[in-house]
């Protein structure tokens, strides 16, 4: 039977007592019914990964009760940074969601001139606890012990200008398809536009900044897509993935 992955940021060390989040409360024992000395595994954040068990169960809350500290999922040794332009509906959780799942380092989504997502600071509050939330739950699934950073909303121009990363890459359906360097980067950052596309504007902007173009082959991939298929060939070539 699968354990339950739950995560508690403050979880530190065998013999700690937590009490067990609303949310995770609900999923555990009102929907799988599990019950005082059911066993979960709680993962910091941090790399930490513990076993645990459920103590003081009841209708309202419960407790984790953290047993022995287990040996954790390392990060990927290549640390990748996505720059993805916002998106309406659920493309942008999708991306999040499997970009978490296939090892990004961090995130920063970003406003562009075709950018179809505006929020106001309010909003944008929301939004960034909403996809924090995302990313978190695929750590849950897919076993990961370090949660993906999630830096704030910012311009596309602000996140290109300030990359320092040995290697940069701009997706675009105008592009050449680039030599790859002799030496493994140890990180990278690369850029993805919004539905609608970047501008040449755009485009060029980061090419003065060091991005190179990129094209992931003949055909167009949409917003939620493109990071996907771009991490998956970079975590293969120089990270976790075989």
């Amino acid at each position: 039977m699968r354990i339950s992955r739950i995560y508690l940021p403050d979880a530190d060390g065998p013999g700690t007592q937590l009490p067990l989040p609303e949310g995770a409360h609900g999923h555990l024992v009102r929907v799988l019914r599990l019950g005082d000395g059911a066993p979960v595994e709680v993962f910091n954040g941090r790399g930490g990964r513990f076993s645990a068990t459920l103590t003081d169960v009841s209708k309202r809350s419960a407790s984790v009760s953290l047993v022995q500290r287990l040996e954790p999922v390392a990060p990927s040794s290549l640390a990748t940074h996505l720059g993805l332009v916002m998106s309406k509906g659920d493309r942008m959780d999708i991306a999040l969601q499997k970009a978490t799942e296939l090892g990004v380092s961090e995130i920063t989504p970003l406003t562009s001139e075709r950018c179809d997502l505006r929020l106001k600071a309010d909003r944008q509050d929301k939004k960034q606890q909403h996809w924090q939330g995302v990313i978190t739950s695929a750590c849950e699934q897919c076993g990961q012990d370090t949660l993906p950073v999630l830096h704030p909303i910012t311009s596309l121009h602000d996140w290109a200008s300030s990359r320092q990363q040995p290697l940069k890459l701009v997706l675009h359906t105008a592009a050449q398809r680039p030599d790859w360097p002799n030496v493994a980067p140890q990180s990278v950052a690369f850029l993805v536009g919004p539905e609608g596309g970047l501008t040449d504007d755009e485009v060029a902007y980061a090419q003065q900044q060091g991005f190179q173009s990129w094209q992931l082959g003949q055909r167009i991939l949409r917003t939620e897509t493109a990071p996907l298929a771009m991490l998956a060939i970079l975590q293969h070539r120089w990270g976790d993935l075989s």
